[in-house]
């Protein structure tokens, strides 16, 4: 089955402190974007690449240069879910994608995904039943002590959460297409959180793939550093 990365590139990203959508921050001199784009072009395995923008978006043709495997769709939605599940259902009435494809849905803001981590997810896609029947993503098990806080606005520490057999979900994260069609038709988007949470109201139990400390998502302006440490590293 094709595999086709699908990225969702319509937010803001408000607390990253950007100029323009956090999407098209610099790192390096080369916009966030470009260099998540980049990373999914230089994998022979990816099928096709289809970056989901906001109708109104008039950055993207100013500062992005498409790999010669993608596409882009102005069906961006008001949240990460909406513009998922409305790029999806665009795809497939465009024919652009099968329901038979594997869409790896990967955050826009986490442009240092290692190539050895995103081989490990494709690697598993295609040999592993499981993750062909449920889906898989990337993720790490929580090295870190876990505290609950007392109330939402009371940063008080009122319990210790035990941290076996807990894991942090990075992306991609990686369905067949009418799957995960299905699971985003059928859910409040409004509570989906990652695509995995979708797929598990279905009953579906998604396979955990060992992702990599390297795959940050991008929120704070503190963050670019660490970025673009990331990025020299893997030139």
């Amino acid at each position: 089955m094709p595999h086709i990365a699908l990225i969702p590139a319509a937010g803001i990203g408000s607390r990253y402190g950007a100029a323009t959508p956090k999407q098209y921050a610099p790192l390096l001199g080369t916009p966030m974007l470009q260099h998540t784009l980049n990373l999914f072009a230089a994998n022979p395995r990816i099928a096709h690449i289809a970056v989901i923008i906001a109708p109104a978006d008039h950055w993207f043709a100013q500062a992005i240069t498409l790999p010669p495997n993608a596409s882009v769709h102005p069906q961006g939605g008001d949240t990460r879910a909406q513009s998922i599940a409305n790029g999806i259902a665009h795809l497939l009435a465009q024919r652009i994608i099968q329901p038979s494809d594997t869409l790896l849905v990967h955050d826009a803001a986490r442009c240092c995904l290692p190539q050895s981590a995103l081989n490990r997810l494709l690697d598993a896609l295609d040999n592993d039943p499981h993750a062909q029947q449920h889906g898989a993503l990337l993720a790490i098990p929580v090295a870190d002590t876990l505290k609950r806080q007392a109330a939402p606005q009371l940063a008080h520490s009122v319990q210790t959460i035990p941290r076996e057999g807990i894991w942090q979900a990075q992306t991609p994260q990686a369905f067949q297409a009418a799957l995960l069609h299905r699971a985003l038709s059928q859910s409040d988007l409004s509570q989906i959180t990652d695509d995995a949470s979708a797929v598990e109201q279905l009953g579906l139990q998604p396979a955990l793939v060992t992702g990599d400390s390297r795959n940050i998502k991008l929120t704070r302006p503190d963050d670019a550093a660490l970025a673009e440490y990331f990025l020299q590293q893997a030139a």
